[in-house]
């Protein structure tokens, strides 16, 4: 229980990336949509068993609940005993895979080797086939880390801070280095097993599920035009498969971090919709935020954002629209633009054709023309609004916001 509640900070929840079989003699397979139906105590949905090895650490990072100057009741679990209850409780259906973290015992390599050990065990002796997610420890010897890429189904070292400044203040005890000399080897191997595979059906596999990073939003002052411009480099140079965000929430009483904050989940709520842009609609970082700009607007999503000091782009005729612009409209997504540059070759669409197509067409309706009829609703105040290109310019003008068209509310659910 103490292991458990420890490792509930350290974000997980995602598909698993895997698809494996099951097989003759194994126990278990992945899916690539898998691990999805569970939820932790903070409302994440998961169904992995997600847990610390041992709150036991050398380091003292001024964040982290585990760090070796706090006076917490420590403990530790053997490779043995997690791999009898990650298959006990997978032979319960209670979980479909593993996620598994730790503080560091003695030093990385002994970590690392007690992971190796507990992986081994896991996919050896009781031939586990689920799924499995590691986090390595920074500073771990690079042959450890080649060693557990071929056990595991996704790896992932945390950057934990988005600057060396940040780190230097807040986690002494790490460096940059040791963060991103293990994500660059992972990227390396990763991307080399694979056209090994190509050539050769049974060459292993590498960290199949590929790799992933987490950072702490809110501790240090750095702006979301450098967390994005952060992530937007480890998506293109390491090849990550995600960046997760994690709204710092204070743990422990320290004079270099925030004074007894509230999560700014709204904020990593909009990191979220933004490395979304980043990863899958073809947008770059400082189209999203600039210097000039560096915070994301809480009243809007950023595609929203986008849109509005875009004007000039807008508005596009559905029928002839390349896909990477249908991209660039409000309440039109990836399925949604695909559906419509399918279906549009074999007959004019309607508003009910789009509607029955999955776009948001309450929003998407203030930035498209239908056969060059704009249908927007109450698109003067729309334009008004949106030539200023500043919220504070409609405030001063006493703009009432719940008045204004749905294409500017902002945006929790729904394509962006």
């Amino acid at each position: 229980m103490i292991l458990a509640d420890s490792a509930k900070y350290d974000v997980s929840c995602a598909s698993s990336g895997t698809f494996r079989q099951g097989r003759a003699n194994t126990l278990g397979n992945a899916t690539y949509s898998g691990i999805c139906h569970s939820f932790a105590a903070d409302g994440r949905c998961i169904s992995l068993l997600k847990i610390l090895m041992t709150n036991i650490c050398i380091y003292d990072c001024r964040y982290c609940i585990n760090r070796r100057s706090n006076d917490i009741r420590r403990t530790l679990f053997t490779p043995a005993e997690i791999a009898d209850l990650t298959i006990g409780f997978y032979r319960r259906n209670y979980i479909e895979g593993l996620f598994l973290s730790s503080g560091i015992v003695k030093s990385p390599n002994d970590t690392m080797e007690l992971f190796i050990h507990t992986l081994k065990l896991l996919r050896h002796r009781y031939r586990f086939n689920g799924y499995i997610h590691v986090k390595i420890i920074p500073g771990a010897s690079a042959e450890l880390v080649h060693q557990i890429g071929f056990l595991a189904d996704r790896l992932s070292v945390n950057i934990e801070l988005p600057s060396r400044q940040s780190l230097a203040k807040l986690a002494p005890d790490k460096t940059k280095e040791s963060i991103i000399v293990p994500m660059r080897q992972m990227a390396g191997e990763i991307e080399m097993y694979k056209m090994e595979k190509k050539k050769y059906r049974h060459s292993p596999n590498f960290s199949p599920s590929g790799q992933s990073t987490q950072m702490i939003i809110a501790a240090t002052p750095e702006s979301d035009y450098d967390i994005l411009r952060l992530s937007e480099h480890l998506y293109r140079k390491m090849n990550l498969k995600r960046v997760y965000y994690s709204a710092y929430v204070a743990v422990n009483h320290d004079a270099l971090l925030p004074a007894n904050p509230r999560p700014q989940l709204i904020r990593e709520h909009r990191l979220y919709q933004a490395d979304w842009l980043l990863r899958f609609y073809g947008y770059q970082s400082h189209e999203i935020v600039s210097e000039s700009h560096p915070q994301l607007s809480e009243n809007y999503d950023p595609k929203v954002n986008w849109a509005l000091h875009h004007l000039d782009f807008f508005p596009i005729e559905i029928h002839s629209a390349d896909y990477e612009d249908l991209l660039r409209v409000p309440g039109i997504g990836m399925r949604s633009a695909q559906k419509i540059v399918f279906h549009r070759r074999a007959a004019n669409l309607s508003r009910q054709d789009l509607r029955r197509l999955g776009i948001v067409y309450k929003r998407a309706q203030h930035f498209i023309t239908i056969n060059g009829r704009f249908e927007g609703g109450q698109s003067s105040l729309l334009h008004s609004l949106l030539s200023e290109r500043k919220i504070e310019r409609a405030r001063q003008l006493h703009f009432d916001f719940n008045d204004a068209p749905s294409a500017v509310q902002p945006s929790i659910t729904g394509e962006l």
